[in-house]
């Protein structure tokens, strides 16, 4: 691995636009960053790297205002500064976008790149000038947007460019994208970039967060790794090997990964469906009229299917329909070979089959709650709230999942706000596993968290299926598909196309099928005869 840079013949000509020196911030029981130096130079795009609960989210809200540093100094254009909140670091050029875009919905684009700054005549707002310079702010940004238009009329993608809009007319000098492409498709990423690129030639230093390693190397200058709240280094993106970065994120051997890429691909596929072995779950034409077409899904005991397609190809419209989060217009649900009916999640869980939402942070964690009580809700609701469980049998059952999925907590009482990404998505896992469902519904239980978490889960997955466990798992990684998947199946524009046993299959082939469809869904065998 090459050495953190250290020449001055390596780093740009100009001066650092931010420099954080010595910075040290600890939480009860938890030394979050540790004596960590970070800089961002004008005119480029400098990607902060590292695991959940690295330091990442820590180090940005020290330089935004939101933490206040417990011993480390922090420069701004080459003067010290302390921000008593966010509206000072925004007032001093540093903007946020986060990966839940913070705008008023409700309220037209030209509304929300202005607001708080709306130009003024005769002692109202002059809305002709403001919709005139939100209009030139996006022309700037070669966004083909209607100030005119209601926010929430547009795609995530869109708001998220309004967002940095907003972010440019308040003079950023530097510009933090915290996990912007997390819900974006290929086009919307691609358009994202040039945006970013065109605001890393004017001269905007920008902090790039994201887990997708093909995005980080494609955008970023340079990168910055933590590892357990310290700086591991500082590096040029195209002289770091990616095999480097992940070895330094995780401070370990790819173990964990190399061995369940092995197992899985050299035909040791321990949770490979018995031919004809009798499915646990078929869904015959099951269909939402506007969200999915009639689709047909087989899930044999201990198989892992997985579902592919691009964003709202109808991945997650097909699991809330087996989840009973959605009710069907149509078809027929079997579990065992017994008809069932699912109006209500609680329904679904009395049939053994529980959905983890891909919104965790509205569908899933509670974050008011502590790690316990997330942990045994799900349980707790299906016992009903008048037979509560005793707190002897909750602690046993938090410190066993703690224990099982290691989850990163000081203890159980924590709320679980205060955990990681990552260790809320394990948390969530508990929640489920606590109930012993006979079919697991994940839908992107990996996206937004590090490696070694993803890795951590993805062994998981493995190890459930092995021990009879169905899964139905949904990524937009097809790379992870693959890896866990006994049978895929792949949607196009809210159609199954698709049904195949992952015997030989790689990316290309599913990208093919996204692409272009199939006229035949190919047979399937096995399980799911």
């Amino acid at each position: 691995m090459p050495d953190s840079l250290s020449a001055a013949a390596q780093l740009p000509s100009v001066a650092p636009v931010v420099e954080m020196n010595d910075i040290s911030i600890t939480f009860p029981g938890v030394k979050a960053l540790d004596a960590v130096d970070f800089r961002m130079f004008p005119g480029e795009v400098h990607s902060l790297m590292g695991e959940n609960g690295a330091g990442k989210s820590t180090l940005i809200k020290a330089l935004t205002g939101v933490y206040s540093v417990d011993s480390g100094v922090i420069r701004l254009g080459g003067e010290q500064v302390t921000f008593a909140g966010p509206a000072q670091a925004q007032a001093a050029g540093i903007s946020t976008v986060y990966q839940e875009v913070n705008l008023l919905g409700n309220l037209t684009v030209a509304e929300n790149v202005m607001l708080g700054r709306e130009p003024r005549r005769f002692g109202g707002i002059d809305w002709r000038a403001m919709r005139r310079r939100a209009a030139e702010i996006l022309e700037g940004l070669s966004l083909d947007v209607d100030p005119n238009s209601l926010l929430n009329s547009h795609s995530l993608a869109v708001q998220q460019l309004v967002a940095i809009a907003r972010a440019i007319d308040i003079k950023a000098k530097v510009l933090i994208l915290d996990e912007p492409t997390s819900s974006l498709d290929l086009e919307e990423v691609a358009e994202l970039f040039r945006v970013i690129r065109s605001l890393k030639e004017s001269g905007v230093a920008i902090l790039f967060v994201s887990h997708f390693l093909d995005q980080v190397y494609e955008i970023s200058d340079r990168l910055t790794v933590l590892r357990n709240g310290q700086l591991v280094g500082e590096y040029l993106t195209p002289e770091l090997l990616r095999i480097d970065l992940v070895q330094a994120m995780i401070g370990k051997e790819l173990a964990t990964l190399d061995d369940l890429e092995n197992r899985v691909h050299s035909g040791d596929r321990e949770v490979a469906p018995t031919e004809g072995a009798k499915p646990y779950l078929v869904a015959s034409g099951i269909a939402r009229k506007g969200a999915i077409a009639p689709v047909d899904l087989v899930i044999g005991a201990g198989e892992v299917v997985g579902l592919a397609g691009l964003l709202g190809s109808g991945r997650t419209e097909v699991a809330r329909l087996i989840g009973g989060v959605d009710r069907t217009d149509a078809g027929q649900l079997e579990v065992s070979g017994h008809p069932i009916k699912l109006r209500t999640p609680r329904q679904a869980i009395k049939h053994h089959i529980a959905y983890s939402s891909e919104n965790r942070r509205a569908e899933g964690i509670v974050d008011e709650l502590s790690v316990r009580d997330n942990v045994i809700l799900a349980l707790q609701a299906d016992r009903g709230w008048f037979r509560p469980i005793p707190r002897k049998r909750q602690d046993e059952l938090a410190a066993s999942y703690i224990e099982a999925l290691n989850i990163k907590t000081p203890d159980a009482d924590t709320p679980v706000r205060n955990l990681s990404g990552g260790n809320q998505q394990k948390v969530l896992l508990a929640r489920w596993l606590a109930i012993a469902p006979r079919l697991l519904i994940l839908d992107e239980p990996t996206r937004g968290i590090d490696v070694g978490a993803k890795a951590e889960i993805q062994k998981l997955v493995y190890s459930l299926a092995e021990n009879g466990m169905s899964v139905l798992f949904i990524s937009a990684e097809l790379e992870e598909v693959l890896r866990l998947s006994n049978r895929i199946v792949v949607l196009r524009d809210r159609q199954k196309v698709a049904d195949l046993l992952n015997d030989g299959l790689g990316v290309d082939d599913l990208l093919a099928l996204i692409a272009e469809g199939a006229t035949e869904p190919e047979p399937v065998t096995g399980a799911a005869s």
